[in-house]
Formats: C-alpha cells, structure tokens, sequence
C-alpha cells in the first residue's frame, strides 16, 4: 500500500532526531525508513491540517504535499496552529511549508497552491502514498473520497464542529468508503460550517492527531487503522465512541458494480456553487444592501432592523436599533414582529438572513428584504471599527 523503499538510509543527524521512534521496535530502523519514504497528501492548511502538518513533519515522513489556496486571517489563529500572527495577510501554504521545514529540514514540502478541482484532482493525488482530508465543505469530501477510490489510495478523513469530531479512513482494499457513510450530502446550509456555529480551538488539535497517527499506522503497517470505523469524539464529555461502518456492496463508488467511473460536478451534486455556503436564492426584489439601510437611518425612515444571527454573535457587535431574533427562534417568534412594516434582515454574511426571509414570505411578511452581505459588509462598508469575527 505505501511505498516500501527500506533501503532508504538515515543519517547520523536523522538518526538523532529520530531516536525515540528507533528504540520502539513497533518502529525502529526499519519502519522510520518507511516513514523517510513515504509521501503524503494534506488537503487544507488550516485547522486539521495544522496538527497533521506538524506532527507528520516531526515524525519524519518524507514528503508532504499541501494543497491550499487560501491566506491566513485573524479568526484563523485561535485554531490553526500551523501560522502566527506574523503569518496574517500570507498565504496559508507558504506559511505552512516555513513552519514545516523549520521543524524538521530533512523532509520536502510540495506546495500545491490551488483549490482541488474534479480537473486537477487525479493529478494531484496520484503521486502520493495517502490523502488525508482536512476539509471542512461537502463537495471537497466527496471528489477527495472518489479520486481516492478511483486512484486506490487511502482516504483519511476528519471532520470537525463546536465540541465534536469524528475520524475515519476511506478508500482502503476492501473498506467502506465516505459515500458508504453518507450516500447523499445534506441540503445545503443544513449542518452550519465552523465559521457560522464555530468550533473549540483546541478539537482540530485532537482530531488531527488522530488523522496523523492513522497515517502512520498505515505507512508502517502497525495496529489497527479505522477502517470501517468511525470514531466520535465529544470534547464536552470527554468521551470517544466508536460506530461500525460497512462496505455497502451497492455504493456507485466502490460497491461491487460502481456506476461512478469519473469523477463528476461535486458543486452541484451538493447542491452549491463555488464556496459552500448554503445560501438559500433570494430574488432581487427582496435584496438590499448595507449602504441602502445606512441611507435610509439618516434619512429618519421608518423600518425594521432585523438581527437574526444568536444572542453570542450580537455581544460582539450588532446595528444599533436591529432587534435580535434568532434564526432558530424565527417561526416561534414571528408574532413580535410587524407584517405592515418593511423588515431588513441580516445576519453574519447573508445566509441565515436569506433564509429567514424565505420564511417570513411564506409567513404572509411582504415586505422584507435580506441584507447582502450581512454585518461583515456593514463592518466593511459602513463602520471599519465595528470589530468582527
């Protein structure tokens, strides 16, 4: 399965740094040789990648591909180990390959600058021993799992949200793959990404951890890797539990007569396009934007702000006169509002709002418009000091 190159000689520094692998004899000389010779995949250089970076670098794997295309921001550093505050305003892969190759000089860091597409997917992963899923959207998931599979290259996977992560590894001889797990994608904007629910700073730490050490396992070929498992982890209760996956013998992927031969449109087989966000369609008509409502506050007009981001949200920031109703709370609470008087919706980016519009039509409001952009372009646009998250 991995590249098994055991001549691969170390030097007297390697020797050292890796002597606390060589004196294990589930390691030793011979496995930290498969380590040196093995290359893996990390697609993502953020919050799980960040852990699986650096301990991989450390544990002297060879050659580590990065395929990332985003820069490092603020509300990164709170979980993506892998950058400073130096780092903010870079790129996220040119942050990573310093970090690395600081750690440990004896190793090579490809950096793939890109986002991974169902053009360049094949390519990118073909020449790597392992793939290790660092993502955090239902598109990405699913072409990274059927180019695994289509490629027979193992697939470890790792998903995180608030308080809870879970682990897995796809794509094996004989395992189950991510589309044994989840055959279809929710609809979209139904499971809240990071940015919109958040997530503790320290669970990618534990999950990536556990994607790494699933990487070792399987260049040395020790243990018992996860597959047809997944593993959950609830950092609230501190609790890990386990759930058996089989191989679905009518998967289209890797079932005994797959009817996925290529790979496809994964935006639109989850139902978004370009970054996933969720967002329900609003028509034009029903659209305004952060200048509009700031015009027509200084003109004195007469209309609703309505905030429908949660009440942890509008202790960072809100409008001053918005009144907070939760998305959630919405249906529960439609009777506080007025169907007679024109309503602008916002919330972080535009997505919860678009929804909540949806439904306020639905509940007989004519007069309600969502907030392009939400309060981030209002901090933009309107009041830079506005701080944001």
């Amino acid at each position: 399965m991995m590249s098994n190159e055991s001549d691969t000689s170390l030097t007297p520094q390697e020797i050292a740094r890796y002597s606390r692998h060589l004196i294990m004899p589930e390691v030793a000389m011979d496995g930290q040789k498969r380590l040196k010779a093995a290359k893996v995949l990390l697609i993502g250089a953020g919050g799980l990648g960040s852990p699986l970076g650096l301990y991989l670098a450390a544990a002297g794997v060879g050659k580590i591909g990065i395929v990332d295309f985003d820069v490092v921001d603020y509300s990164n550093l709170q979980r993506q180990v892998m950058h400073t505050t130096n780092d903010v305003g870079r790129k996220k892969i040119d942050s990573a390959a310093e970090h690395l190759s600081a750690i440990n000089p004896e190793i090579e860091i490809v950096r793939h600058e890109t986002r991974i597409t169902s053009d360049n997917a094949l390519g990118l992963i073909e020449p790597y021993d392992i793939v290790i899923d660092g993502t955090d959207n239902f598109p990405t998931r699913y072409l990274t799992n059927d180019a695994c599979v289509l490629l027979g290259k193992p697939n470890i996977y790792g998903s995180i949200y608030r308080f809870e992560g879970q682990a897995s590894v796809f794509a094996t001889k004989g395992g189950p793959c991510y589309r044994c797990l989840f055959a279809e994608p929710p609809p979209p904007g139904a499971v809240p990404s990071c940015a919109e629910g958040g997530v503790l700073g320290i669970l990618p730490g534990v999950i990536g951890c556990i994607q790494a050490t699933e990487a070792i396992k399987l260049i040395l070929g020790k243990g018992r890797p996860l597959i047809a498992r997944l593993l959950l982890y609830d950092a609230m209760e501190m609790k890990f539990r386990e759930v058996k996956i089989k191989r679905n013998p009518e998967c289209p992927m890797c079932g005994d007569d797959p009817t996925i031969k290529a790979l496809i449109d994964y935006e639109q087989f989850c139902g978004v396009r370009g970054e996933e966000t969720g967002a329900a369609q609003v028509e034009s008509s029903f659209e305004t934007t952060v200048e509009d409502v700031k015009a027509r506050l200084n003109r004195g007009d007469d209309f609703d702000i309505l905030d429908v981001r949660n009440p942890e949200e509008w202790a960072i920031c809100h409008i001053d006169g918005a009144k907070l109703i939760p998305l959630g709370e919405l249906p529960m609470r439609m009777h506080e509002l007025d169907k007679s008087r024109d309503i602008a919706v916002h919330c972080k980016g535009g997505v919860r709002s678009a929804k909540a519009v949806g439904i306020l039509r639905e509940a007989g409001f004519a007069k309600v418009k969502n907030v392009q952009g939400g309060i981030l372009e209002w901090a933009r646009a309107i009041d830079p000091s506005m701080p944001t998250y």
